[in-house]
């Protein structure tokens, strides 16, 4: 019999009244749940075949379970399952069932009911909404910028969604929670200069360091051009510039840019890729180059708004 409900719930997760519809009575399957019984009961009506901890596809299953046939994953679970890296740690399942429902949260397991219920893709053998409708619910419960930005620049900056279906789910979406995710898409575009922007962005509002200039043309004493910063610290003479040239989303498109060099300048120099993927060490970068600069006069380098760039 064990090996018999083992082939039809793969997953060691069924409905209680499934298994009450396979001949098994309430108080048999109640008795199998206590304590020291073999079965766990998660959510009252799911039943977890196993005493074991259940794994992260178990927990996603009892969810689902829970939330009922046309129910589907949803938010940073959902997310992860099309491949988005770049996603804040999430123990919660929240899943998508139909505005007639009237299945409840419960514990873990986020229940979340929809009129626009979209058809749903099958990923690891989980019903799961599609990924840009996942991450409009993820960020409409998150609660920091930085976050948000992150994991939706991962998802298009990968090829996995693109900024125009991002733009048609959030037009439909509830206005509740939707603030931080219309300033990241409302800033997105599908060249590389936004994405960086938003990189350089993030980096600089974590650094601690006072504001800079942001796209600052340099010029020496005598009136000659040093070339552009993306960033200037005039106070103690400290510039980043961006190579495009080193490490670029779209190679073909980067532009050659000059390095700085002026007397007494500190440049600190970063790919885009650094900045996506090491946000923290360039930071570090960053705050030793001030460090480093404090410990000399600045120098005689003035600037001018520099023309956006192309």
């Amino acid at each position: 019999m064990h090996q018999a409900l083992a082939a039809m719930f793969p997953d060691g997760v069924a409905a209680r009244a499934k298994l009450v519809a396979l001949g098994h009575s309430h108080s048999w399957i109640s008795r199998r749940c206590r304590e020291d019984g073999p079965w766990r009961r998660p959510i009252p009506g799911v039943i977890l075949l196993t005493k074991a901890t259940p794994t992260r596809r178990q927990l996603m299953k009892v969810a689902l379970t829970h939330a009922g046939p046309e129910a589907m994953l949803t938010g940073i679970q959902a997310a992860k399952l099309h491949g988005v890296r770049r996603l804040p740690p999430e123990r919660r399942a929240h899943t998508l069932i139909p505005h007639r429902s009237k299945v409840a949260t419960w514990g873990f397991a986020v229940v979340e009911r929809t009129i626009h219920l979209p058809e749903p893709v099958e990923i690891d053998g989980l019903p799961v909404a599609p990924l840009a409708r996942a991450l409009i619910d993820a960020a409409r419960r998150m609660d920091e910028l930085q976050p948000v930005r992150a994991m939706i620049h991962d998802a298009v900056h990968r090829g996995l969604c693109t900024p125009e279906e991002l733009r048609e789910e959030l037009a439909q979406a509830s206005t509740i929670g939707s603030a931080l995710p219309r300033i990241v898409i409302g800033a997105l575009q599908d060249g590389v200069d936004s994405a960086v922007d938003q990189w350089l962005e993030t980096v600089l509002e974590r650094s601690g360091l006072p504001r800079p200039i942001r796209r600052a043309e340099l010029r020496s004493a005598d009136g000659e051009s040093v070339g552009v910063a993306d960033a200037w610290w005039p106070q103690v003479g400290v510039a980043m510039q961006i190579r495009y040239d080193e490490v670029s989303l779209e190679p073909d498109k980067a532009p050659e840019i000059p390095p700085l060099v002026a007397d007494g300048l500190i440049v600190v120099q970063v790919s885009p890729a650094r900045l996506r993927d090491e946000p923290l060490l360039v930071i570090q970068e960053l705050r030793a180059a001030h460090h480093r600069a404090r410990q000399r006069p600045p120098p005689d380098i003035g600037s001018a708004p520099a023309a956006p760039a192309a």
